[in-house]
């Protein structure tokens, strides 16, 4: 019998596909990480309580997340019209239960806001804040982590610190950015488990590797992304689609960890490795977090009904092989079938409506709040006209080169076999091209749907910032070239988002100076 031996891969640093073990981050890393993420936590907080009052959908997220907190379940407003903005703006409960149309999770951290620092402006947006924040810091993180470059992870951070509609949406109290920030943490874990996977397979003994493969153990961080999973659909409904791209990437990720370690059968392997715990940790825990979301609702009084659709099945007896779900569970699904009506049905004309296929040209951005009539005196204007605008606009500058680095992302996955560029791909089409077929049936959409691919997007022009810089053969005049093109592209986005400023943070502007920034008239 010969002595069983550990295997180490031993694989060129060079080679992305096969690098084992994650960079080491020492203390200048995290240093780094925090003053970017600083840098967005005070773009973000800096006024956050101007404009004052409720601008756009704050007047149904705000409420509702002050009425979880009053009630447990988002009750009935009076009002509830953009223009009841009297009786709106102090969220006075009608006693009756509210119809809302999206999971309760986004407004649970809404509400948290209002309870730490009261109900204000500052209050029901500061949880907005925090989460943009935090995604900028993850977004380095995980760049950090895919590129072993802390100046191309900060370059990432920076340009998301700086995405004009990621800052507008990080001071808001709407859901979208909620949904952004835990998919992002999703991909985040997944892309740790991927690097964990590889370091236990490096060390795994070549007796291990035959067969079905070694299992793997403890995986927390792919339980950690499954928690982000559910939390993005308790958020928002289109965390779905994230979950579908996810799983095939977490698979795909193992496959060829797998593959790479010399598993005879990688695919065989992972399926009967770890099949199932990918269901479980990537389908059913989020499901579970899912519906631990509702848990106000599930535990209100059906005696004071102010929860929507609580008291259904008490009207509509169960038959058949209904009868042996609960009612409370009856009563929710039925629920749930009315928000699916509701949002297959919107198909309502909004003037700032627009299509997926514009959203990367910026073709139609949203207006939050433009008071009209502002003159000599109003809100500090000097002049005979002003305007004062939130206007929710991605940085052209980002967006506008998202366009040819979507197709570079595609050239270095099919030409490089690079793992990174397909998985950010992905997640960029994931945010945008799902709405296409919404778009055919005449759905209402907006740009803000597509926040979630904005950190991917800055993590694309990354990736390519990264490639053009080429690795530790590049030779010097190619790496000065790269660095010169980077440098003047990260001053054009300062200088970008600097410019549109006044127009994200409802800055009063001479109507000049306002009208010089629409560059187009559909975005006016």
């Amino acid at each position: 019998m010969t002595a069983t031996t550990t295997r180490r891969v031993q694989l060129p640093a060079s080679d992305w596909r096969t690098r084992i073990l994650p960079p080491t981050d020492g203390r200048g890393g995290w240093l780094a990480t925090l003053a970017i993420g600083l840098l967005a936590g005070v773009l973000r907080l800096v006024r956050l309580d101007i404009p004052r009052g409720r601008i756009f959908d704050e007047i149904y997220y705000a409420c509702d997340a002050q009425n979880l907190f009053r009630f447990g379940v988002e009750a009935g407003t009076e009002g509830n019209t953009p223009e009841d903005q009297t009786i709106q703006s102090q969220c006075i409960p009608n006693g009756q239960a509210g119809f809302i149309v999206h999971p309760p999770l986004g407004k649970w951290a809404i509400g948290l806001g209002m309870r730490l620092f009261g109900v204000n402006e500052f209050g029901w947006r500061v949880a907005a804040a925090v989460a943009g924040t935090l995604m900028v810091v993850v977004l380095v993180r995980v760049a950090r982590r895919m590129t072993g470059s802390t100046l191309l992870a900060c370059t990432a951070g920076l340009l998301l610190a700086l995405d004009g509609l990621h800052f507008v949406q990080s001071r808001v109290a709407m859901l979208d950015v909620f949904l952004a920030m835990w998919i992002l943490f999703a991909f985040a874990c997944l892309v740790a488990d991927r690097d964990a996977v590889r370091r236990r397979l490096a060390v795994t003994d070549d007796d291990d590797l035959g067969g079905w493969g070694p299992a793997l153990g403890w995986r927390p961080w792919r339980i950690a992304a499954g928690v982000c999973l559910g939390a993005a659909i308790a958020t928002k409904w289109s965390g779905l689609y994230y979950v579908v791209v996810l799983v095939l990437l977490a698979f795909a990720w193992e496959v060829g960890a797998r593959r790479t370690a010399g598993v005879r059968s990688p695919v065989r392997s992972t399926v009967v490795r770890s099949g199932y715990l990918v269901l479980l940790t990537l389908l059913v825990l989020p499901a579970a977090v899912y519906v631990l979301s509702w848990f106000g609702w599930f535990a209100s009084s059906s005696a004071d009904q102010l929860a929507w659709d609580r008291n259904w099945a008490d009207s509509n007896p169960a038959s058949g092989l209904t009868g042996l779900v609960p009612d409370g569970l009856r009563s929710w699904w039925h629920y749930h079938v009315a928000q699916f009506n509701f949002h297959d049905d919107l198909r309502a004309k909004h003037p700032y409506q627009s299509h997926p296929a514009g959203w990367l040209l910026l073709a139609r951005p949203v207006s939050y709040y433009y008071p009209a009539g502002i003159g000599l005196g109003d809100y500090g204007c000097e002049v005979e006209s002003c305007s004062r605008e939130v206007l929710a606009i991605g940085t052209p500058a980002i967006w506008w080169a998202t366009i040819p680095v979507l197709l570079l992302l595609l050239w270095l996955w099919l030409a490089k076999r690079d793992w990174r560029p397909a998985a950010v791909l992905a997640m960029i089409l994931t945010a945008i091209v799902p709405w296409v077929r919404d778009d055919l049936d005449g759905r209402t959409m907006f740009l803000f749907y597509a926040l979630p691919a904005v950190p991917f997007m800055c993590l694309g022009i990354t990736l390519v910032a990264g490639w053009l810089l080429g690795g530790r053969g590049a030779s010097s005049s190619r790496r000065t070239a790269a660095a010169t093109g980077l440098g003047i592209y990260v001053a054009i986005v300062v200088l970008n988002f600097a410019y549109l400023y006044p127009v994200l943070a409802a800055q009063t502007l001479p109507y000049g100076d306002w009208q010089a920034r629409m560059w187009f008239t559909s975005w006016i």
